[in-house]
């Protein structure tokens, strides 16, 4: 993996597996967040180097985090929907490169090689990954944690 700095909105669930193993694995990390730093669970904690938009809107946090990266890894438990499908549109209407992983249908190793593949093909440095939070799919961030970690 040749990534040389991974983004995330920060919210819990997906986001914050990508921030947590960036920091395990010494990648350096950040994103846009929304004003207040808020998450589900509120404020991210200040050991997340992201920074804040000027509103409050999550909407307006996942366009900058699809704009600033070289690419979006969206992983997923089923259909997109919410901020992740939001996610997709944005990376289609910048034309980015993005890559949607349903965990549901394909086993981690499988996603990883996947994963790879699809960073070497694109050149993504900056890796901008989405995802659902916590409270819809309490599975995703262990799962996103295990693919991540199979990438090394």
């Amino acid at each position: 993996m040749r990534i040389k700095k991974i983004i995330s909105g920060g919210q819990t669930g997906a986001d914050r597996a990508a921030l947590d193993f960036a920091i395990e694995s010494r990648i350096p990390h950040g994103g846009w967040v929304p004003k207040g730093r808020m998450a589900e669970d509120g404020p991210l904690p200040k050991r997340y180097k992201v920074r804040e938009t000027q509103t409050a809107e999550y909407n307006e946090r996942t366009e900058k985090n699809v704009m600033d990266s070289d690419g979006t890894l969206i992983f997923g438990n089923g259909t997109l929907n919410g901020g992740s499908a939001l996610t997709m549109s944005l990376a289609r209407r910048y034309q980015k490169p993005c890559l949607h992983l349903d965990l549901a249908q394909v086993p981690e190793l499988q996603a990883a090689a996947q994963i790879e593949t699809w960073i070497q093909e694109n050149r993504i440095s900056v890796l901008n990954v989405a995802g659902p939070r916590a409270s819809k799919s309490p599975e995703i961030y262990a799962l996103v944690m295990k693919v991540l970690r199979a990438l090394l």
